[in-house]
């Protein structure tokens, strides 16, 4: 892993966890789990599993930590790739498990105060977010919504910036059509 000034004190603190340190392992997780949630949460549509994948995330971190070397990927870049493959195993768990029917669920914004605008929108997008293709809405995920480089996007994704950008204006495409549809709806 090639440590850059951004990623310094993230291999700084890795050393000091694998060595056991508590103090940096709380560092650590405030620094990282913000992101580790929103990633998961935008991937899965569910903010339970999302905190699963986090905690699971975390617990390979502390595994790794001892022998974590620099030379190859920056440590983000590999700590997004287990969140994204974490969500990716629980995505297919739940098309295995899927019932023959889906249970009728509440609506969680019936109250009128809840009704706003801005939610609304969020829930739309999150619905044609969920709707795209696995590798789409991960392009878009990490660009949009995780803020990565395309360069660093392509680099966790494992693929090169032309496969990333051909993804997102793919995924970009889909997601106006299917925003389209459920406005027209």
């Amino acid at each position: 892993m090639t440590a850059d000034s951004g990623d310094d004190e993230d291999v700084a603190l890795l050393d000091r966890i694998g060595r056991g340190d508590g103090f940096a392992a709380r560092t650590m997780v405030d620094r990282k789990l913000p992101r580790l949630l929103r990633l998961a949460t935008r991937m899965l549509g569910d903010p339970a599993e999302a905190e699963d994948v986090a905690q699971e995330s975390f617990v390979r971190l502390w595994r790794q930590a001892g022998r974590w070397r620099t030379g190859g990927a920056r440590f983000d870049t590999w700590l997004h790739r287990v969140a994204i493959n974490l969500c990716y195993d629980r995505l297919r768990k739940r098309r295995e498990d899927l019932p023959g029917t889906l249970p009728d669920r509440a609506d969680p914004e019936a109250a009128p105060d809840a009704g706003l605008v801005e939610a609304e929108m969020s829930d739309r997008v999150g619905r044609a977010l969920r709707a795209l293709p696995d590798r789409q809405r991960e392009a878009i995920v990490l660009q949009y919504y995780q803020e990565l480089s395309n360069g660093e996007a392509a680099a966790v994704m494992g693929i090169s910036v032309e496969a990333l950008e051909s993804l997102l204006a793919r995924g970009r495409r889909t997601l106006r059509a299917s925003l389209a549809e459920i406005a027209d709806g």
